[in-house]
């Protein structure tokens, strides 16, 4: 609707009583001194103080239209009245909102046909954004036939200022004589076009993510780029459609902004209480509070100990650098776990996305490269490229997890590299040369690229990526499906336990026996206490009295990491900075001399890896400065990433079994041996022959040639080293008893006796000699 001058006029003078009156402070008056000062044209205005002036908040938020230009014409009589030189002819000052918009304060979501005409907040994420073009306000044009100039005013929809203007171009006047621009004297201003999407962390699971069109022009231009988490104030309108004849009632809608403000990335922060403080720093001071943490991720997922306690550090993450050369340090932690199918590594992943404040899933099939960094586009209706972030992009100061990292292109993992290290998106394409952040830590899972992991080979085979890649992640997990009746009983126990528990929606909270579910009795305790209350069938039987294991709720967890990551910024100590130097050295010496070598390339990136997870266990404990035990700490974990313990471990059990069937087979074979006389009397040589008698024949049975070879050589190994001559037998059995091996007293003067028959040693009064060949 177009108003009238009475109309407009009144509008003015009630916006000049609000800045005269000024709420009696004199805001707004020092707001357009520093205008001036700053050479800008735009004031922002707290819409509270307009709601304490004849209700003025309320008439603006409903009927935006009506007001912006008679409020910006009252702002530019002001600052004119300040000083009359900053303002060229026919400059004005714009107007901006900003306040508590409470109900009015919506997500692209919520933004629903209640809301058009009126002035709302949206807040969301900046995905893309066009090239920023000029647009004509007001052309000038000069007839040569007559010597006369006319001029001409052009408004669309986003206007303020009166009904819109057609867009047609004056060619000839009315009499019929020809026109010619004056490009010079032509007035034109920015402008922009954004697309909002809702923030991915609140979009319903299941649904498209909602999106809207946000137009910013003149000084709001270029104030935000793809990746920026923002809250706009603006006039929801709806623009018609450029169908000709048959009109489907279908518009349009996009938002006219007036202010452009960047919302930081913790604007999901956690509130913290004074009691939350207090216990955050009371665990801080717990000596197992690293196991703690590491317990609490994914209480669901049995075992993996040490790489929850990764997580945790990568959680954390080390400390950023901006070096006045231009060096950028990446802080963020990067991990990977590589192993068989089934042994929970999605589901780690899903943990990570819970706990995480900001976190974006994707898996190596169902994205691209493009998809995972940023994309030129070309925009449906004006044909015009514009840039479109993608997943990394939108993680920016958070997490990607990426699972089934195996199954992506080599193109497309190509496309990571670049944010893995130095966490920008350079994009130069279509004429569009741009540099995007993605600050992001990388959570990636694998199979081995024989689907299962191949213990006859290297790490490296199995993984089957690139050195270039591989040493961009800071940690690499082996995870195994181990073949273990105990570990398999345990985990069987462990599933079966979670799945007799209902959750909320299933069972109505209640599970089978009749108390109450997790999920409910999470909530509930999450108001009062910091740890998960204890419950026998959801967490099996108490161990050691006083010795159970204690997790922490979700709830403080969260605010744990987050207090932990964002207050406290450690320095490295000289004597941590010495060890490091040391533990790397070591590191690569290690790996140089290995065989086998470790799971990840030892490269100066180790070298970061052990800084960055250093810094982060400091900020597990509070501290401000990088300790000796913060390096230790990050040693045992990135140890057990590269040496593969958890392979050399279960090899290790594998080994101990079959000593243990031995020793079945050694006991059943003779029942008669140490059980009847084990404090055997050591002397002489007809001793030790009745025992050989009595104990020969079964004994001997169990004497493979493997094992004959194997004391033969620890014997011959034991008198070379010591250069001896002679030993007697008592030595001799502390000597192979101590090297943990399964030989009986028995087996010895047997293995012996053999090597007298060989003419290898003689054996006289208990004593051995060596015979010289």
């Amino acid at each position: 609707m177009d108003l009238s001058e009475e109309v407009r006029a009144a509008h003015k003078r009630e916006f000049a009583d609000f800045l005269d009156q000024d709420v009696g402070q004199g805001i707004y008056m020092k707001e357009m001194k520093s205008l001036i000062n700053l050479k800008r044209r735009r004031l922002i205005v707290d819409i509270s103080d307009l709601h304490n002036f004849r209700d003025l908040g309320n008439r603006i938020l409903r009927n935006p239209s009506e007001y912006m230009q008679s409020f910006c014409d009252a702002v530019t009589d002001a600052v004119r009245a300040i000083d009359p030189k900053f303002l060229k002819e026919g400059e004005q000052v714009l107007v901006g909102f900003e306040g508590p918009f409470v109900s009015r304060r919506v997500t692209p979501r919520e933004l629903l046909s209640q809301f058009i005409g009126s002035m709302v907040c949206v807040e969301g994420i900046v995905t893309k954004c066009s090239l920023v073009r000029p647009k004509v306000v007001k052309s000038v044009h000069f007839c040569p036939t007559t010597g006369n100039f006319t001029t001409r005013d052009y408004r669309d929809i986003t206007s303020n200022l009166g009904l819109p203007t057609g867009s047609v171009y004056p060619t000839r006047d009315e009499n019929g004589n020809l026109l010619v621009t004056e490009f010079g004297l032509c007035k034109y201003k920015d402008h922009q076009t954004l697309s909002m999407q809702e923030v991915p962390e609140n979009s319903a699971p299941g649904q498209l993510p909602r999106t809207v069109d946000i137009i910013v022009e003149d000084d709001l231009v270029d104030s935000c780029k793809p990746g920026d988490r923002v809250a706009i104030v603006g006039i929801y309108k709806a623009l018609p459609g450029k169908s000709q004849g048959s009109v489907n009632g279908v518009f349009r809608t996009v938002l006219i902004a007036n202010n452009v403000s960047l919302l930081n990335k913790e604007a999901n922060a956690p509130f913290f209480s004074t009691t939350d403080l207090s216990d955050i720093k009371k665990l801080a001071k717990r000596n197992d509070i690293f196991d703690l943490l590491g317990n609490s991720i994914a209480p669901s997922i049995y075992g993996h100990t040490w790489i929850k306690k990764a997580v945790i550090l990568l959680m954390l993450s080390g400390v950023e650098k901006n070096l006045k050369n231009g060096t950028h340090l990446r802080g963020d932690i990067n991990m990977m776990m590589v192993g068989d199918p089934s042994v929970a590594k999605s589901q780690l992943l899903r943990a990570i996305m819970n706990i995480a404040p900001l976190a974006i899933s994707t898996t190596g099939r169902g994205s691209s490269g493009v998809g995972l960094t940023a994309a030129v586009t070309s925009d449906q209706e004006t044909g015009e490229r514009r840039l479109e972030a993608g997943a990394m992009v939108l993680a920016d100061r958070g997490v990607v997890c990426i699972d089934e990292f195996d199954k992506m292109n080599d193109q497309d993992r190509v496309a990571i590299h670049e944010v893995m290290e130095q966490q920008t998106v350079t994009i130069a394409k279509a004429g569009i040369h741009a540099s995007l952040n993605a600050r992001c830590s990388v959570v990636a899972a694998a199979n081995p690229i024989y689907g299962t992991y191949d213990r006859s080979l290297t790490p490296t085979k199995n993984i089957g990526l690139p050195d270039s890649l591989l040493s961009r992640f800071d940690l690499l997990f082996i995870v195994l499906d181990q073949m273990d009746p105990d570990i398999d009983r345990r985990i069987s126990e462990h599933v079966l336990r979670m799945h007799r528990f209902l959750s909320p929606m299933d069972g109505g909270g209640a599970a089978l026996d009749g108390s109450s579910g997790y999920g409910r009795q999470d909530e509930a305790d999450a108001e009062s206490s910091i740890f998960v209350q204890y419950n026998r069938m959801l967490h099996g039987k108490k161990t050691v009295k006083g010795n159970k294991r204690d997790t922490l709720t979700i709830k403080f967890l969260k605010k744990y990491i987050h207090y932990a990551k964002h207050r406290v910024q450690p320095d490295l100590t000289d004597e941590a900075s010495d060890q490091i130097a040391t533990a790397y050295a070591e590191l690569r010496n290690s790996n140089s001399n290995a065989k086998t070598g470790g799971t990840l390339p030892i490269t100066a990136r180790t070298l970061e890896t052990i800084i960055r997870l250093s810094t982060a266990h400091a900020k597990l404990r509070l501290s401000m400065q990088v300790t000796k035990t913060d390096v230790d700490a990050a040693l045992k974990v990135l140890n057990f990433a590269i040496y593969h313990k958890e392979l050399t471990e279960m090899e290790d059990r594998e080994q101990e079994r079959e000593r243990e069937l031995e020793r079945k087979r050694v006991a059943d074979g003779d029942n008669a041996g140490p059980e009847r006389d084990p404090k055997r009397t050591r002397g002489s040589t007809s001793d030790a022959m009745e025992v050989d008698d009595d104990s020969a024949a079964p004994s001997a049975v169990s004497l493979t040639p493997e094992r004959i070879e194997a004391f033969n050589s620890l014997f011959g190994q034991h008198m070379r080293a010591n250069r001896l001559d002679q030993i007697s037998i008592a030595d001799i059995e502390d000597v192979i008893k101590g090297s943990d091996s399964i030989y009986s007293s028995e087996d010895i003067l047997v293995l012996l006796e053999k090597l007298q028959e060989d003419n290898r040693v003689m054996i006289v009064a208990g004593m051995v000699h060596m015979i010289s060949g």
